[in-house]
């Protein structure tokens, strides 16, 4: 039996090509524009607060979640009464906020957990930049200050606190 020579090296280059785009598919993922950053604060009082610096567009809503082994899963989820349009906004985490309505139940903050906070819109359009944070940085935190992720740096995410006047200039400010 004869078999084709030419027809090999054809279908060698076809399933490299498939596999070359589904590897590029596979690692280009669709994703959310940023447009905000989140942060954590703390009242006078200890509440644990949201801080969230939209730049230019809006942010409708922000989900809370734990990172573990299993799926990340939420902890709990805000959505504003209004889309929150550019500018800084806070609210408490830990109780009933005025201008937001809690979505799904809120489970208590555990100590050596994880979490991230994130704002996002319903329409998956915007999204802010998300900070995580345990509660030992939490425990860190006095009023009047912020912690966030930082890129401004080239483009290195570190975790950093500042005055609430330093986070409402700077962040929206990013590399």
């Amino acid at each position: 039996m004869m078999r084709s020579g030419g027809s090999q090296p054809v279908f060698r280059r076809f399933v490299c090509a498939v596999g070359v785009g589904a590897a590029l598919a596979a690692t280009s993922g669709c994703t959310v524009p940023v447009d905000a950053v989140a942060g954590i604060s703390v009242s006078g009082d200890g509440h644990l607060l949201g801080v969230m610096m939209v730049c230019g567009h809006r942010i409708d809503g922000a989900s809370l979640y734990v990172r573990s082994a299993d799926p990340d899963k939420r902890v709990a989820s805000w959505t504003a009464d209004q889309a929150l349009q550019p500018g800084l906004t806070t609210w408490t985490l830990d109780s009933p906020a005025a201008g937001w309505v809690a979505t799904g139940p809120s489970a208590p903050l555990t100590a050596g957990a994880n979490y991230t906070l994130y704002g996002w819109t319903k329409d998956n359009s915007w999204s802010s930049a998300s900070v995580s944070f345990t509660l030992a940085d939490r425990d860190q935190l006095t009023p009047g200050n912020v912690r966030y992720i930082d890129l401004s740096v080239a483009g290195h995410a570190s975790a950093v606190t500042v005055p609430v006047a330093e986070f409402e200039a700077k962040a929206c400010h990013r590399s």
